[in-house]
């Protein structure tokens, strides 16, 4: 993951349980394109699977994400390659990367205009930047339902979101204003499987949206998961497997200067 947030991530749970999350990236890797030789720096690289792939096809990858747990685990299981604590917003380089690739990261880090220009900086002339992370829509109906039971409650959600979902429109200019040429951009539904059965959503909760609770007794936080279960099974579990809504952006764009 990369900017900092008030999310604690929990390594080798996102490891074993979110493993969708570097698969589903390995697609964004082909729109990236690699070839032998190029430097690539993997923004947001979590523990450090995508970096690795990379490795393997020749480039030479950079790690880096903000949190200290994730590259503790990427060191583990790769003591071969680079990895560093940075934080997207304000990483800076003396090194230039013919690549930057970002997978399920984008959407932590806040402002967006600062990673944007942490990517122009990182790139160099004509480099390019492919992107995928969650776009507008994305889990529209878990953010409801979390923001619903929190509100009977008494809480905004909406303060404990530190999440950013743009739209392609608002993307796509963003780029243009930092010096960007926008070679491609989709916008599409992914709706996603989560493992763990019964307990699949709360242990993405869990992995992925714990700020929320933040506070909460175990008996508070117990009777609002259950309650957040019970707004979404109609919508989002059937035959023991539930599935998150998720929607995603991808980008593809070249640093013009």
């Amino acid at each position: 993951m990369t900017a900092s947030n008030s999310q604690e991530w929990k390594a080798q749970q996102y490891d074993t349980a979110m493993s969708f999350v570097s698969k589903y990236g390995e697609s964004v890797l082909e729109l990236l394109a690699p070839q032998p030789g190029e430097r690539i720096l993997d923004l947001g690289c979590g523990t450090g699977d995508l970096a690795a792939e990379l490795a393997r096809r020749g480039a030479v990858p950079e790690g880096i994400d903000v949190s200290a747990s994730m590259i503790e685990e990427a060191r583990v299981k790769y003591p071969g390659l680079p990895f560093a604590v940075a934080d997207a917003t304000a990483y800076r380089s003396e090194r230039r990367f013919d690549g930057v690739f970002s997978n399920a990261a984008l959407h932590w880090v806040k402002p967006p205009e600062a990673a944007v220009e942490t990517v122009r900086q990182a790139l160099r002339t004509g480099g390019r930047f492919a992107a995928e992370f969650g776009g507008k829509g994305n889990i529209a109906a878990i953010a409801g339902a979390v923001a619903a039971e929190l509100a009977g409650l008494g809480i905004d959600a909406q303060a404990r979101n530190p999440w950013y979902y743009p739209s392609i429109g608002e993307y796509t200019t963003l780029l243009e204003a930092h010096g960007f040429r926008v070679a491609g951009a989709w916008h599409f539904d992914r709706p996603t499987p989560l493992a763990g059965g019964e307990n699949g959503l709360r242990l993405w909760i869990d992995t992925f949206a714990a700020f929320f609770f933040a506070g909460f007794d175990a008996g508070v936080k117990e009777r609002a998961l259950q309650a957040i279960e019970e707004r979404l099974r109609p919508q989002l579990y059937k035959d023991g497997q539930w599935t998150a809504d998720y929607v995603r952006i991808r980008v593809l764009a070249y640093r013009e200067e």
